[in-house]
């Protein structure tokens, strides 16, 4: 793709994307006007963060999400979640031996994550 061509591309893909961005406004300018948006069980209320959300690196969140929503989670979510709730059983442990084991666990799941992840940075899956 030339310059000129990729460059004409670009502009016009970002005017496509103002254009989007301006009627998602104002359809919600139209909701909050008309009260449609106050009756939503959420509404003024702050964001709840999904299980393992906060463990998810910045770059998998969306990707992620999309292919949740569309029913089709990724195996690394699960992994996700199990390590969230590895932490919380180690946080709670009070025998030193039950706590060690958990947390060779733990940290036996991160590895695994680590590795998947960078598997998955450097083919380009993500």
């Amino acid at each position: 793709m030339s310059h000129a061509t990729d460059s004409e591309f670009r502009r016009k893909r970002d005017a496509a994307l103002r254009t989007q961005d301006e009627l998602i406004a104002e359809h919600l300018a139209q909701s909050l006007r008309s009260g449609e948006l106050q009756t939503a069980e959420s509404f003024g209320k702050p964001f709840v963060e999904p299980e393992g959300y906060a463990e998810t690196p910045l770059e998998f969140r969306l990707p992620f999400r999309i292919l949740k929503n569309a029913g089709m989670p990724p195996p690394e979510v699960e992994m996700f979640h199990k390590r969230a709730a590895l932490r919380a059983q180690v946080e709670a442990e009070t025998d030193v031996q039950a706590r060690q084991v958990l947390q060779q666990k733990l940290s036996e799941l991160e590895q695994a994550i680590a590795l998947r992840l960078e598997g998955m940075r450097v083919s380009g899956r993500i």
